[in-house]
């Protein structure tokens, strides 16, 4: 975890041994066409994209190519099992991932079913551990439970994500004590992933001490997603910023800002 006596003009993190200035990391699908998606993703400044595997074309060059709007020499490509419902089909999915582009570092979840589409941590856990086998460094979407983001770091997981909300919901983080508890025992990059839905809820994340946040719909479903973008950065800048310079107590009474009396005597 990254020291709060970092200053802002030296404050990286690093995941899987690379380092990174950016602490927003952005999805690649939802938006309308790949040129609002590559203006989009050069808006939020992000250095890291998520891909959905089974749902981005990555190789066939006779139809429109994801590499085309987003150079991979430009961005960190972090390839995802978004829309797996079983550890086999995750590991399978990233398997081929990594034959296709070469890509070792990667994001895992594997999803329970509708509405809600939470993550199955059983299956998670099989899957984290065949992934590690394999050699893989694996980012990890997770429920918002310390005791089971401490038993994926535990397994080899070089960063937890718990979500904030369901995925798509832009509903916010809703349980903010769990994702802080999460923090505050993590010796692994947490990055809040999933439910963010406007700036406030990036800062946030980031007030309470996240390295990163992770979104996609938020920006992709904005009625302007390359504005949206630019808000989204400066949010994920201004809530890091305000965690280091460490926020005043809460108190419930009033604390005047100037005193109430001058200490200045009139003369009659």
């Amino acid at each position: 975890m990254d020291s709060v006596a970092a200053t802002p003009g030296d404050d990286s993190w690093s995941v899987a041994g690379l380092t990174f200035r950016s602490r927003l990391i952005v999805g690649t699908g939802r938006y309308k066409d790949l040129e609002e998606t590559g203006a989009a993703i050069a808006a939020s400044g992000a250095e890291i994209v998520t891909v959905a595997v089974r749902r981005v074309n990555l190789g066939d060059p006779s139809a429109p190519m994801l590499q085309d709007h987003v150079d991979p020499k430009q961005y960190t490509y972090l390839p995802n099992t978004a829309g797996c419902f079983t550890a086999q089909d995750a590991v399978r999915t990233l398997r081929l991932a990594r034959e296709a582009g070469g890509w070792n570092l990667v994001k895992l979840e594997v999803l329970g079913p509708p509405p809600f589409l939470y993550p199955d941590m059983r299956a998670t856990f099989e899957a984290l551990e065949a992934l590690l086998k394999d050699g893989f460094q694996v980012m990890v979407y997770s429920s918002d439970d310390p005791i089971a983001c401490k038993r994926l770091e535990e397994m080899g997981a070089v960063a937890v994500m718990p979500l904030g909300a369901p995925i798509g919901s832009g509903l916010g983080i809703q349980n903010p004590v769990m994702i802080r508890a999460i923090i505050d025992q993590a010796k692994v990059p947490v990055l809040v992933d999933a439910g963010v839905g406007t700036a406030s809820d990036a800062a946030l994340a980031m007030e309470l001490g996240c390295d990163a946040v992770l979104m996609n719909s938020a920006i992709a479903h904005a009625r302007h997603p390359v504005v949206m973008a630019r808000a989204m950065k400066a949010a994920v800048e201004a809530g890091r910023l305000a965690y280091l310079a460490g926020r005043m107590p809460r108190q419930y009474a009033a604390d005047p800002s100037s005193p109430l009396h001058s200490g200045i005597i009139g003369k009659n």
